[in-house]
């Protein structure tokens, strides 16, 4: 089983995950969601173009290509029922699952299940990019304050309650108070948003883990260079990152801005 399809989706991630995998003589062929992929940076790859707005039309094109597992990486918006063709294997997806109602993590697992009963497992790609991820107690030379450690202690007693909802990956917290959760705005404009209820005192940090309930081959917390660069922009100390399952986008660069830019990047073990 050596014909990997990746469903790409915006972002670096997906091209990321192929160039490790064909490293270790896996064929890839990324099938970027239009609009939400952007097909310019495939120019050099094997690529075909896929919409979401039919998920039969997306399983003859995996048949068409020999694929024999798939991955789902990048960003893509959750897409609305007016946008779907209500074909067959669409109606059943549906059955299982209401898209307005549900968490995304339930919908990706939905999903995810479609393809398998139609001959497409999921290819479990975390073994072969382990990398990629937050893998150190501590990422950078900074250390994180006392007080960064205290609203860490904060971030995990909040996070235990809703990490159980399919709610959120990331929080900001400043004095051990919870001043945002990420909502569908992603993590960016979580960041820029906090800073306006910041009051004097320590600095805030950033916390970003994955929920209880996450698929962990579908829906990974991902940090990159524009977050760590929003947060010396707006003065927060640094950031915790959930020990191996968070990955970090451009590792070596992100942790070197950090160190220059006296941000510390560490991991945490939620219970």
């Amino acid at each position: 089983m050596n014909n990997i399809g990746i469903l790409s989706g915006g972002g670096k991630l997906p091209q990321i995950i192929g160039e490790k995998l064909r490293e270790k003589s896996y064929n890839v062929i990324y099938f970027c969601i239009e609009p939400f992929a952007k097909v310019s940076n495939y120019k050099n790859l094997n690529f075909k173009r896929i919409k979401l707005n039919s998920i039969t039309k997306i399983i003859q094109q995996l048949k068409k290509y020999n694929v024999d597992s798939i991955i789902m990486a990048g960003n893509v918006v959750r897409p609305s029922l007016k946008d779907i063709h209500f074909d067959f294997n669409t109606i059943k997806l549906i059955k299982n699952f209401t898209l307005d109602s549900k968490g995304d993590d339930k919908l990706l697992s939905s999903i995810s299940i479609l393809f398998q009963k139609n001959g497409f497992p999921t290819f479990d790609w975390k073994f072969i990019c382990k990398d990629l991820f937050a893998d150190k107690f501590l990422l950078t030379k900074i250390k994180p304050s006392i007080s960064a450690l205290n609203n860490k202690k904060k971030g995990i007693e909040i996070f235990k309650k809703i990490g159980l909802l399919d709610l959120s990956q990331s929080l900001i917290i400043q004095n051990k108070i919870i001043l945002g959760i990420e909502a569908a705005e992603g993590t960016d404009e979580l960041i820029k948003r906090c800073y306006n209820y910041k009051k004097k005192g320590d600095k805030g940090i950033l916390m970003k883990l994955s929920k209880y309930n996450q698929n962990s081959n579908l829906d990974i917390p991902v940090i990159g260079m524009e977050s760590v660069k929003n947060l010396k922009k707006y003065k927060y100390e640094g950031l915790f990152l959930e020990k191996n399952k968070c990955i970090i986008i451009d590792k070596d660069k992100v942790i070197d801005y950090c160190n220059k830019n006296k941000l510390f990047m560490a991991s945490v073990v939620k219970n």
